[in-house]
């Protein structure tokens, strides 16, 4: 017989009841802070082309034929004065090229500070 009321109370439903609950405090406050940090690379390449460039400046020398020619040979004029050549040549195509990898680090903190009442 007792194991019978037991089993009853056991399978019985139970009504649950909640107590209201009132908060002890007036006032208060809390504080927050928060840090990131962020890293950021940047990759740049950069590339620039040019024509063909063939051309020559001096003082005191004279060129056999034209500056574009394979086989032009520069001779001084007077050879009792000063004499100066520069010639440039380039083939077309890529001239320079740039790769640059720069990389940014930013920390940062944010305090918060909340204040509350009752």
């Amino acid at each position: 017989m007792k194991k019978l009321i037991l089993l009853l109370a056991l399978l019985s439903p139970a009504v649950a009841r909640a107590n209201t609950v009132t908060p002890q405090f007036t006032t208060g406050s809390m504080n927050s802070t928060t840090t990131t940090t962020q890293t950021i690379t940047e990759v740049t390449q950069k590339q620039v082309y040019g024509a063909a460039v063939n051309t020559w400046s001096g003082s005191n020398v004279t060129p056999s034929a034209d500056i574009s020619g394979t086989g032009t040979t520069f001779s001084v004029t007077d050879t009792s004065l000063p004499w100066n050549l520069e010639t440039t040549t380039r083939a077309a195509g890529l001239v320079e090229q740039w790769d640059t990898t720069t990389n940014y680090t930013i920390n940062s903190t944010t305090t918060s500070l909340s204040v509350f009442s009752q």
